[in-house]
């Protein structure tokens, strides 16, 4: 695998890190500038907004430059937005700093998805996008505890001006291992948005939304769940969180790898062992030591979805894949919204800290109906073309048919 992908693996870990590390340090966010903890976490669905807007919105503006060019400036953005939040002197101005940097998010993962997978071979597109986003599960691993961990040691301001540096780094490494291709000749507006009138994006995309999304129903109340229900200490929540971004991992590179030897019999096999590992949650969930293999299972199957359902949207508008790419990143953060609402909801209405996991389920569920409508659509298309290309007018010879 070429170097260009550490690069991209490193601006991905200083993303990761940044979406998640405020959860860290929420409370001490809130009480420096003096708001409630619901107020402070505005931080966290305002940078999920900017995840979803920015993602199409400078993906089609960088329709004007070279992919390496747009990629430099969105790490330079992520510096900039880190930075503002850590010389925040009001909310105001820290939750302009969080938006600022989520507006990097979507585009940097659309648009290195895509560079990514134009560096390796075909048969090596999957792996090679799985390894752009190792940088966001390593990020949950070492970024993110160890992110709180100085936001509580030495201030969460230390934290942000940590990730910027981070974003520094990656910013550099773009700028010297990614190689110039120069504007593709085929981008422009009008191209990229031509990828949507295939019904196949869309649909990749609802998979995305109820696949990944399972896996923040049952996450975003994961401290409630495992200390009440598990009877974990609070402090013990970090190192699960360890576990969970273990999993992610390890999930990541599997997924990766299969995909690109069977991308939907792995899909079909990571929402199906997903979906079923919800629903054993809410089970397992009053167990420690069943609840911390489950949590680490969740993980890795829904990480395991990431590349092929990636790499399916690049397949599915291979002619402009850079819009719908960065539509789909923030796809996911619509459905861990969505997921993370509904979770909510079901606490809510009296079912318990546990009753998400069947809500993630089910959610999960809807995904690998999807995706066998997906397979279904897909085969009856490639049938279709074959007996367009075998055919041959009346009177002429016949023209055998490609594969």
């Amino acid at each position: 695998m070429p170097l260009a992908l550490l690069a991209l693996a490193i601006g991905a870990f200083g993303i990761g890190t940044t979406e998640f590390v405020i959860m860290g340090v929420l409370p001490e966010v809130a009480g420096d500038f003096g708001v409630s903890i619901p107020t402070a976490g505005l931080l966290v669905s305002g940078y999920a907004l900017g995840v979803v807007l920015g993602a199409p919105l400078l993906t089609v503006l960088g329709t004007r430059v070279s992919r390496k060019k747009m990629l430099m400036f969105l790490m330079g953005l992520f510096v900039v937005g880190n930075t503002l939040s850590a010389l925040a002197p009001s909310f105001g101005v820290m939750l302009a700093g969080r938006v600022v940097a989520s507006l990097a998010h979507g585009a940097f993962f659309g648009i290195g998805s895509v560079v990514a997978a134009g560096l390796v071979a075909p048969e090596k597109k999957a792996s090679a996008i799985s390894l752009m986003f190792t940088g966001l599960t390593v990020a949950n691993i070492v970024g993110v505890p160890l992110g709180t961990y100085i936001g509580q040691a030495a201030g969460w301001r230390v934290t942000f001006a940590a990730v910027a540096v981070l974003g520094v780094a990656g910013l550099l490494g773009v700028a010297r291992l990614v190689p110039e291709t120069g504007r593709p000749e085929s981008a422009s507006v009008r191209t990229e948005l031509a990828a949507f009138r295939n019904a196949q994006v869309w649909i990749a995309m609802a998979m995305t939304v109820l696949g990944f999304g399972g896996v923040f129903a049952a996450v975003t109340y994961i401290t409630p769940m495992m200390t009440e229900v598990a009877g974990y200490s609070a402090g013990a929540v970090t190192w699960l969180l360890v576990l969970f971004g273990a999993g992610m991992f390890l999930g990541n590179l599997v997924g990766g790898r299969f995909a690109d030897r069977a991308l939907m019999p792995m899909l079909f096999t990571a929402l199906g062992a997903l979906s079923l590992t919800l629903l054993l949650f809410t089970a397992t969930a009053h167990h420690k030591v069943l609840a911390a293999v489950t949590l680490t299972l969740v993980g890795a199957l829904g990480f395991a979805t990431v590349p092929p359902l990636q790499k399916w949207v690049l397949d599915q508008a291979s002619a402009a894949p850079t819009l719908a790419s960065a539509a789909n990143i923030g796809a996911f953060n619509l459905g861990n919204a969505l997921a993370a609402w509904l979770g909510g909801v079901v606490i809510s209405a009296g079912f318990g800290y546990t009753s998400p996991n069947w809500v993630g389920a089910l959610l999960t569920g809807s995904a690998l109906l999807l995706s066998f409508l997906a397979a279904f659509l897909d085969r009856r298309t490639r049938s279709a073309g074959r007996v367009v290309t075998g055919s041959a007018p009346a009177g002429s010879a016949p023209v055998p048919a490609r594969r």
